[in-house]
């Protein structure tokens, strides 16, 4: 009797586990329908196909098709004839509805950087910080041709932030073409979120420095300089690399500073450059960056691999030197250039233009920075602003061609430094 009624009780829990299962695969059967049908939509949505709701979002509609537009003109070369360059591959909002006679107090600063798709992942954090008009130079090349050209337009399609300020540039060698990516859906169909574009992004997280790319591929940074600092039209701009960080609020502080002053059209405006530890939270402030400084956390930018690059900041001047009670950005003390020194700055748009025959590693930045100081440019250091690069910059991280490529950028300096003579003869500076 009692062995009856455990046996009908057994069949009763079991028949309910089974139910309970079966009611699981139907869920489990009806959400993955639901969510490759939903994935079918989203790529259809972002790369075109018949799943997309001609109607549903004309904004995206029209940012697609400016896509296709600016990859149907097939760019165009650069001075050397070695690269094509895809100007304007995709606009920001804020640069798309920049009109002629626009308040000029609407674009005075933007921010300009450079990178390979393999760091393109460091601009969730620098748009983050800086919340302004971006401009974003890429080198893809080979296969990363497509990859780039689809990535950063699903970052412009899903990230709100991205759609409204920044705008990207892609250059690759001059024998390849970027092309509109419809045929890659496996390869995109976690794409339904900003997120999950980044975390794309993260995948290809140093595959390969940028000065060492496969096919022994010269990196261009000062073409890329050049083609973000012509992608934008403000009127003073801040290039760094993307893996560098400014300090919060500088757009603000900058634009108080600047419609206080005479403009000065020969005067750059320096931020002092910072390293961090790679564990340590970027500083924002000056205040936290000096504490961070004093313990050791943060050091001077290229201390360990050529600390006169950037000794002439005068960074014991800087760190010392008390920000006034109103907070206020100003012009601390102004520095005459000296070789080697190659500061970051904000300048306006007319500055001399990077030298594009410097390529890979060694004397890119400081070639333009020399031509400044013969062209009678000042260099006054701001009281509280920088920028900081994300880790420690050490000798064993560097790529094996490195002292080969500076020996090579050292000749070609010095001829660089003969051509100055030439073009700004009345000129009695040397560098």
């Amino acid at each position: 009797m009692h062995l009856s009624k455990k046996c009908s009780a057994f069949k009763v829990v079991l028949s309910a586990l089974l139910i309970v299962a079966l009611l699981q695969l139907i869920y489990l059967s009806f959400l993955s329908r639901f969510h490759g049908k939903q994935q079918r939509y989203r790529y259809s949505e972002l790369f075109g196909g018949s799943g997309a709701k001609k109607n549903g979002h004309p904004e995206k509609n029209s940012r697609k098709e400016r896509l296709r537009y600016s990859l149907s003109t097939g760019g165009i070369f650069d001075n050397s004839g070695q690269y094509r360059v895809y100007k304007n591959l995709i606009k920001s909002d804020f640069t798309t509805n920049q009109k002629p006679g626009s308040d000029p107090s609407s674009n005075v600063l933007a921010l300009a950087t450079h990178t390979t798709i393999n760091n393109l992942h460091h601009l969730e954090s620098l748009l983050e910080r800086w919340q302004n008009p971006l401009s974003v130079a890429i080198f893809a090349h080979g296969q990363d041709v497509k990859f780039a050209t689809a990535l950063v337009y699903a970052l412009s399609f899903f990230c709100p932030q991205i759609q409204a300020l920044v705008d990207f540039h892609l250059v690759c060698l001059s024998g390849e073409m970027a092309s509109f990516p419809e045929q890659d859906r496996e390869h995109f169909a976690g794409l339904e979120d900003c997120s999950s574009v980044f975390s794309r992004l993260e995948t290809h997280r140093d595959t390969y420095k940028n000065y060492a790319i496969s096919g022994n591929v010269s990196y261009p940074n000062n073409l890329l300089r050049n083609v973000a600092r012509g992608g934008t039209e403000s009127s003073y701009i801040l290039v760094i690399d993307i893996d560098m960080m400014p300090s919060a609020d500088l757009h603000q502080q900058f634009l108080a500073m600047i419609t206080s002053r005479e403009p000065v059209s020969d005067e750059v405006f320096v931020l002092p450059a910072f390293e961090i530890r790679h564990d340590r939270k970027m500083p924002a402030t000056k205040a936290e960056l000096v504490q961070l400084y004093q313990v050791g956390e943060v050091r001077p930018f290229y201390e360990e691999l050529c600390p006169r690059c950037q000794a002439p900041s005068n960074y014991s001047h800087w760190v010392n030197s008390h920000v006034r009670g109103t907070g206020a950005l100003e012009v601390t003390y102004t520095l005459t250039w000296v070789d080697p020194w190659e500061p970051f700055y904000i300048g306006p748009r007319t500055v001399p233009l990077y030298d594009e025959n410097f390529k890979q590693y060694g004397f890119n930045r400081i070639s333009q920075a020399c031509e400044l100081h013969v062209a009678g440019y000042r260099f006054s250091v701001l009281s509280s602003a920088f920028v900081v690069h994300r880790g420690f910059k050490i000798q064993g991280e560097f790529h094996p061609r490195k002292d080969e490529e500076n020996k090579r950028n050292r000749v070609l300096f010095r001829s660089f430094k003969e051509g100055l003579k030439t073009k700004y003869p009345s000129s009695n500076r040397r560098c």
